[in-house]
């Protein structure tokens, strides 16, 4: 059976793809928007086909001789979003026509049309319709609310919330209802929709018990052995709500925004679907699920993160936009007599619980800024501490590019007038260390001088540090 699978990169669809890839009787291939996303075995061993869901040449080549494929593409981070995903999904199933592919499976969310319903969930619920409206291929429509599992967008923010405040002030959404799910969970349903015994298109809405976000703060607290006190009001709005989200969790406000928002009307499942084709599955509980993730966190075992795609724009170059920036602030240190090993392995372990290797209060104060004004700040940290891949978040930036014992290339996410990269970089026997800048106007150039003392010390002292750190690792 030949399988293609779209947004293999994104939080499902990473975990997903680790599941095909056991199935020896599955054919996988992949559609992503940028290559270098991907590990070397994998572009080994499968074929990748490169582009986006808007250039309908490349979803011929992608679709082509398919049997059933995964949509698993969405647009949240653009502004046009709804529109944007409407127009991908009928590019997609327009060509999966024309292609003689027999079945799509599509991930969307629970949740019904009304006044209620959020803009968010309203694209992911026409986006089902439009893939469901073909004539010739049957489309299978699992619906998911809450994801409970390490790195999904609801567990971080429950867990963060419930790690980080005691007592805390409640809007009226916490007794919203919804039937939360774990991941392993959704990943069994898509992945025994391939092999599914029907030619009718389905709708299948999946998820355990029905919990109100009051009641899995309160569970999650008592799996962690806190004890939690929630205290309701009726004046938090959707946008003190998601400022409030964006300060106290890893998600940005524009994300936290779109979930209070569909956090209006409850995400319940309205057909039996599931327990009448997937019998042999059995839903894990809330709690169990946080156990889960919980222990995957403790042992460094995270295999996705809701932002691994996150704010990522895969068309741009940067090694030529870098090329071009303005600004250029570089420290170089011999590291004659060290291994090349040691230092790439300590220069990416910066960040998340490492820290920065200097000045980290500065550090905080800045993730700080970040978070008040909108941003992603620090609290995002690393999926692991131990590795890192192309695409991956770490803390206020995005890794943008990484070449094992030579480079890694960091792109800026935090709020700046500008564009800005942090390099790391072996060059025979130096390590180059150069941050980078792109100012926005004249607001961009006064941000860029009024940094510079606190580059001076703040990136002096990092270079050596890492110097250092490697030397250590180098006496053992």
């Amino acid at each position: 059976m030949k399988v293609l699978l779209t947004g293999s990169t994104g939080y499902i669809g990473r975990r997903l793809k680790h599941k095909l890839l056991k199935d020896k009787s599955v054919e996988l291939k992949l559609f992503v928007r940028n290559k270098n996303s991907l590990s070397k075995e994998v572009l080994k061993d499968l074929e990748v086909i490169e582009g986006d869901t808007f250039d309908k040449d490349k979803l011929r080549l992608a679709l082509k001789d398919v049997d059933t494929a995964y949509y698993m593409v969405h647009s949240l981070n653009k502004e046009n979003y709804k529109d944007l995903d409407k127009i991908s999904a009928q590019n997609f199933i327009d060509v999966a026509e024309e292609c003689g592919v027999k079945r799509v499976i599509y991930l969307g969310g629970l949740g019904v049309k009304n006044d209620l319903t959020s803009e968010h969930l309203l694209s992911r619920i026409e986006t089902g319709e439009v893939l469901s409206s073909s004539s010739t291929v049957q489309t299978i429509w699992i619906r998911a609310g809450v994801i409970i599992g390490s790195g999904s967008t609801s567990f971080e923010i429950i867990r963060n919330l419930t790690e980080k405040l005691p007592i805390m002030t409640t809007p009226k959404w916490v007794y919203t209802k919804a039937q939360p799910i774990a991941v392993q969970n959704v990943l069994d349903y898509l992945y025994d929709s391939i092999r599914l015994e029907t030619k009718e298109k389905l709708i299948v809405d999946i998820g355990s018990e029905e919990l109100s976000y009051r009641d899995m703060m309160q569970q999650t607290g008592k799996v962690l052995g806190l004890k939690r006190i929630l205290i309701p009001v009726p004046f938090l709005t959707i946008s003190l709500s998601s400022y409030w989200l964006n300060l106290f969790t890893p998600v940005p406000f524009i994300v936290a925004k779109a979930l209070i928002e569909g956090l209006k009307s409850e995400v319940t499942i309205q057909n039996d679907n599931a327990k009448k084709y997937f019998p042999h599955i059995k839903p894990i509980s809330f709690k169990d699920s946080v156990h889960k993730a919980i222990e995957e966190i403790k042992n460094n075992q995270v295999v996705s993160r809701w932002s691994d795609n996150w704010g990522v724009n895969w068309d741009k170059d940067h090694d030529r936009e870098i090329s071009d920036a303005i600004f250029v602030d570089q420290k170089i240190l011999s590291i004659e007599g060290l291994q090349k090993q040691d230092v790439y392995k300590t220069f990416t372990s910066i960040g998340g619980k490492n820290g920065w290797f200097a000045f980290d209060l500065l550090w905080e104060i800045r993730g700080l800024i970040d978070k008040i004004i909108g941003g992603v700040g620090l609290k995002r940290g690393r999926r692991v501490q131990n590795e890192l891949r192309i695409g991956d978040s770490l803390d206020f930036w995005k890794v943008a590019d990484i070449k094992e014992n030579e480079r890694m290339l960091l792109l800026a996410q935090m709020k700046v007038p500008g564009t800005a990269w942090l390099e790391f970089k072996i060059e025979n026997d130096t390590l180059i260390q150069s941050a980078y800048f792109y100012p926005k106007g004249v607001w961009g150039r006064l941000y860029w001088y009024s940094m510079i003392p606190l580059h001076y010390f703040v990136f002096n002292n990092m270079i050596k540090n890492i110097v250092k750190k490697a030397q250590r690792k180098n006496m053992k």
